[in-house]
């Protein structure tokens, strides 16, 4: 009896010790996981007409509603009464835009630095991303989403010259799909930009490199690279279009990233911190952009009742049902969105009240009118 008391307290000691070492070290660990020990290896250039080809898309025009993730409508649901979806007034047709909408991460491997397009897993979960969160664009004309040699998560943990090939590589495939996209749309259709996450960091650069200075950016009556952090005093200032002061303003910049009032976004905010920005210096600790998606202003708040319907959805990601008046929102001092006490959202939220995942699902409903309206305010301007 004596020795199983003292296997016991032994059990309990090891339990103590390990919930220590992960409180202490988590950043650490996460880091060993995630970020590839590997080299860098180059999977060389794509070939020049190879966005030509309808399967390195998971949307483009032609693919039919039943075959286009980003085509899904969610429905409503209040109690039992499944009500659609209030995207315009009745009578009211969407104006004409195209979107180009690049998806976040959904390769995790600690051994390679960037995704293969052959591989299947990070493939489903690129195309179940861009039905969740690119659906929210649904009142397109068009809507394109490229499939990309994506950088591995771990690519996002550190610093390294191996993390930025790694996240080079897969901006030269986005680019080039970018280029194909442009090249197959009326010069007249006005293109709005999203993304979320490394999509977003995406899409920034191409308005840095491929829209600043350039006949294009005419064209671009949105801006929406969600989930990544937008320093406004060291990234905003770098880039061609302001952040968006009014819900109906256009030709603007909408972003934020998603906290329960209880959080600690350290290990995002370090990455942040000591990063550089896109005027080379560090970021450190300034505010973060943040354009509340409930009222469609800059540093604001809005209560739940503005929420049109939160994506609430099933535990595999593949469908869900659209909830009213369930999230609220609020920009901290920091530029981090509070969304208060949150509904459940499924096992996907990450660790210290960051629910960075569904930073669109959120809102998702919001946000289907909020491009609606920054588009026809873009189309008025003179």
């Amino acid at each position: 009896m004596r020795k199983f008391l003292y296997i016991i307290v032994f059990g309990f000691l090891l339990v103590a010790a390990a919930a220590f070492v992960l409180r202490m070290y988590s950043e650490e660990l996460t880091q060993i996981a995630l970020v590839p020990s590997a080299e860098y290896e180059d999977q060389g250039e794509l070939e020049a007409n190879a966005y030509a080809d309808p399967a390195m898309w998971f949307s483009r025009p032609g693919m039919g509603a039943p075959n286009d993730p980003a085509r899904w409508q969610p429905q409503f649901v209040e109690g039992r009464d499944i009500l659609p979806t209030p995207a315009e007034p009745v009578g009211e047709a969407p104006p004409s835009f195209a979107v180009f909408f690049v998806h976040p991460t959904s390769f995790f491997d600690g051994q390679r630095w960037n995704a293969p397009l052959d591989d299947g897993e990070s493939q489903d979960f690129a195309r179940i991303f861009v039905r969740g969160l690119g659906s929210a664009f649904n009142q397109a004309a068009e809507i394109w989403a490229p499939r990309y040699r994506q950088a591995t998560f771990g690519a996002f943990l550190t610093g390294s010259d191996q993390a930025q090939q790694a996240v080079d590589a897969a901006y030269r495939d986005v680019e080039q799909a970018f280029e194909y996209f442009v090249a197959n749309t009326s010069p007249e259709t006005p293109i709005v930009l999203a993304g979320h996450s490394q999509g977003s960091l995406l899409i920034l650069r191409l308005l840095r490199e491929k829209v600043a200075g350039a006949e294009l950016q005419g064209r671009i009556a949105m801006a929406y690279p969600i989930g990544w952090p937008i320093s406004l005093e060291h990234d905003l200032p770098a880039l061609p279009l302001p952040a968006c002061a009014e819900q109906d303003s256009s030709a603007c910049i909408v972003s934020w990233a998603s906290f329960a009032d209880e959080n600690d976004p350290g290990l995002m905010l370090m990455q942040y911190s000591q990063s550089a920005g896109f005027d080379g210096e560090l970021r450190g600790d300034s505010a973060i952009l943040c354009v509340n998606p409930l009222t469609g202003k800059v540093n604001d708040s809005g209560e739940m009742g503005l929420n049109l319907g939160t994506l609430v959805p099933s535990s595999d990601l593949t469908t869900g049902e659209l909830v009213r008046g369930a999230v609220p929102a609020r920009c901290d001092e920091r530029g981090l969105l509070l969304i208060g006490d949150p509904p459940e959202m499924g096992a996907h939220v990450l660790p210290q009240g960051n629910y960075h995942v569904y930073d669109i699902p959120l809102f998702w409903a919001n946000l289907q009118q909020d491009v609606v309206r920054r588009v026809r305010a873009w189309q008025a301007r003179p």
